[in-house]
């Protein structure tokens, strides 16, 4: 919680952009909304936020972030209710991992309520944005990256935090089809899986290349070691129902991202009553499973996608397809929850909401 008032300084821009908004056609993250904020660290400090209109940002070449890597993200959602209510989900959430992320790359922390009150006040000032179309929503990504004009390998003494958002529409289209990835690696123990930065993303670029040439919208990462255990997809962490419980691999190592929307299902799926197992899930297990029919839903589970419904696994050369999406009793009905809770249709019975 915050311990004293947040001043903003606000420039809202001149000439608003929404009216250029095709709503009925909003690709996923390339139109974006009239303002950003941006709050900068120096000589030990976060300065005044600021929210200004949305726009170019300069960089001299020196920028350590360019060089060395400190860079970290997030990404959350808010979506707007039937009366016009203004709702963001689990941004505390966000700035818990914000903070995990900013003490692995050795930046300086947002305590969570400053995190949570800049997004808050941003989401605030560009609430038109917000689609009131059921399925769109406006997606928000703070980030924040090393500002030193310096060449030299240590930690940065300033940095920028900025906060921008876009109204998006569905990530994926169509259920998903996914490879198992037995040569490249995510993350390894000890290095910075578990941390949002976006180098992770970077590193995955060129084997995800190769698995979509293949035909599979993403990867399926295993663990670094002996490439037997499955950890997380491309953009989303994985959930499986095998046998009526529901599993999904073990967060007690540092190389799987603490996802929200997973917890959020979990959770969600423990009040439902359902058995739940956290553990290490072999991919021997999973094409066991869904060759004997006792693996009846896997999908990814992301902020990007919500719920992403897997149509089929690839594993050495051979595809295994889950049953039909309409068969789908869990992943279906915890998909219909989480998007009627979002939009204000379902009560917020667990308090994951703040209103801006």
């Amino acid at each position: 919680m915050l311990e004293q008032t947040i001043n903003f300084k606000i420039t809202t821009t001149q000439e608003s952009k929404i009216s250029k908004v095709d709503w009925e056609n909003l690709p996923f993250g390339k139109m974006f909304s009239d303002h950003m904020l941006v709050m900068e660290y120096s000589e030990g400090g976060w300065n005044e936020p600021e929210i200004i209109p949305f726009g170019p940002i300069s960089f001299h070449p020196a920028t350590s972030a360019i060089h060395y890597g400190q860079s970290i993200f997030e990404g959350m959602k808010a979506n707007k209710s039937s009366e016009g209510e203004v709702l963001i989900f689990r941004p505390d959430m966000n700035a818990k991992r914000f903070i995990e992320s900013c003490e692995r790359m050795c930046m300086p922390i947002i305590p969570e309520g400053l995190f949570v009150e800049c997004v808050r006040k941003f989401v605030e000032i560009d609430r038109d944005w917000i689609p009131n179309k059921p399925g769109f929503s406006l997606y928000i990504r703070p980030f924040m990256f090393s500002t030193d004009e310096f060449v030299g390998i240590r930690p940065s003494d300033t940095y920028k935090f900025i906060i921008f958002a876009c109204p998006v529409g569905a990530y994926y289209n169509e259920p998903v089809n996914v490879l198992i990835e037995e040569h490249y690696t995510r993350a390894a123990e000890g290095g910075v899986g578990r941390a949002k930065v976006a180098g992770n993303y970077g590193a995955s670029l060129y084997p995800a290349k190769q698995g979509q040439l293949k035909g599979y919208h993403q990867l399926l990462w295993t663990d670094a070691k002996t490439h037997t255990f499955v950890e997380e997809s491309g953009t989303m962490n994985i959930v499986f129902v095998i046998n009526g419980k529901i599993l999904s691999p073990t967060e007690e190592n540092d190389t799987i991202l603490r996802g929200i929307t997973k917890r959020s299902v979990l959770e969600v799926a423990k009040v439902w009553g359902y058995e739940i197992e956290e553990r290490k899930i072999t991919v021997e297990e999973v094409i066991a499973a869904i060759k004997d029919g006792s693996c009846t839903e896997a999908f990814g589970a992301g902020t990007a996608a919500t719920i992403a419904h897997i149509n089929k696994i690839g594993f050495r050369g051979d595809d295994y397809f889950l049953p039909a999406i309409e068969t789908r009793e869990f992943s279906l009905k915890v998909e219909k929850f989480m998007n009627d809770l979002k939009s204000g249709i379902s009560p917020d019975e667990f308090g994951w909401l703040v209103k801006a």
